[in-house]
């Protein structure tokens, strides 16, 4: 198998309607992402269904609901949960905030698609 190199300024995509989400691989059963937000907007509350979800904070700041538990998170924190949590993130910083999300096994192709 080959090496596949891409650059996270190349995903660092941002919308004043709502979030994006840009993808960087997907190989096998696994996925790799990159999701940008602007002040305010946020990804609404999903499961990851057989699957575990390992983010890196990459910029900005914000807050993560897993199960309706509230967390801070900002650049350099690192976040594990399971896929059958209840997941969502709101950036409540003031800066944009950046993502990096591995999702160890992707449940269907929804989870694959740029937006």
């Amino acid at each position: 198998m080959a090496m596949d190199k891409k650059s996270l300024e190349d995903v660092r995509e941002f919308s004043p309607e709502r979030f994006t989400k840009r993808m960087l691989f997907q190989k096998g059963e696994s996925a790799a992402f990159v999701l940008n937000f602007v002040q305010g907007q946020a990804l609404p509350p999903h499961k990851h269904p057989g699957t575990d979800l390992y983010l890196v904070v990459l910029e900005g700041s914000g807050t993560i609901t897993v199960d309706g538990v509230n967390t801070e998170v900002a650049a350099q924190d690192t976040v594990w949960c399971g896929g059958d949590e209840l997941f969502s993130f709101s950036n409540t910083g003031t800066t944009p905030a950046r993502l990096y999300v591995v999702l160890s096994k992707v449940p269907d192709n929804r989870y694959v698609q740029d937006v």
